[in-house]
C-alpha cells in the first residue's frame, strides 16, 4: 500500500463528519505531503502560488472538524492556492522542524517562506478571511 493510499485509507476511517476521500483525486488543489515531497510539494510550490499547510493527526478531534473547513475552502478558491496536508505522526520530523505542539496547526508558505500560521480550530468564515487577506497581500505585492 502506498503512501497516498494510507492517507486516503486513514481519512475514510475520520466518519461522516468528513467528506468523502475520494474528492482528492479530483481536487488538484489538495495534495497529502510528507517529510520527503515537502520541498517540492510546498517550499518549491510557494515560489508560485500561496499553500496552506495543515498539519493534522487522525487521533485529533479539532483535526477532524477543520479538515471540511479547509477543503471546501480551497476548493472554493478554485486553485489560488494550494492546501497540502500532512499527517503528523508519520512526519514527526517535519512537525518537529517547525516547532508545532498542537494540532491542527496550519502554517502559510509564500515564495518559501512562512508568512502565517493558526492552531486549533477556526470556523469558516474566519479560515476565508485569513486566506483571502493572504492573497489580497500577495497579488498587490506581485
Amino acid at each position: 500500500m502506498t503512501q497516498r493510499d494510507k492517507s486516503l485509507a486513514k481519512r475514510a476511517s475520520f466518519g461522516s463528519r468528513r467528506r468523502d476521500p475520494s474528492i482528492i483525486d479530483r481536487d488538484p488543489f489538495i495534495i497529502d505531503v510528507d517529510e520527503h515531497t515537502f520541498q517540492k510539494d510546498v517550499l518549491d510550490a510557494s515560489q508560485e502560488h500561496l499553500v496552506m499547510v495543515d498539519f493534522w493527526a487522525d487521533w485529533c478531534p479539532p483535526c477532524k472538524a477543520l479538515t471540511p473547513v479547509l477543503e471546501r475552502i480551497a476548493h472554493d478558491f478554485g486553485g489560488r492556492f494550494l492546501l497540502a496536508k500532512v499527517e503528523v505522526d508519520e512526519n514527526m520530523r517535519l512537525a518537529g522542524h517547525y516547532k508545532l505542539r498542537g494540532f491542527p496547526t496550519i502554517l502559510f508558505f509564500w515564495q518559501g517562506e512562512q508568512i502565517a500560521h493558526f492552531a486549533g480550530y477556526k470556523p469558516v468564515h474566519t479560515v476565508r478571511e485569513l486566506v483571502e487577506s493572504l492573497l489580497d497581500g500577495i497579488e498587490v505585492a506581485g
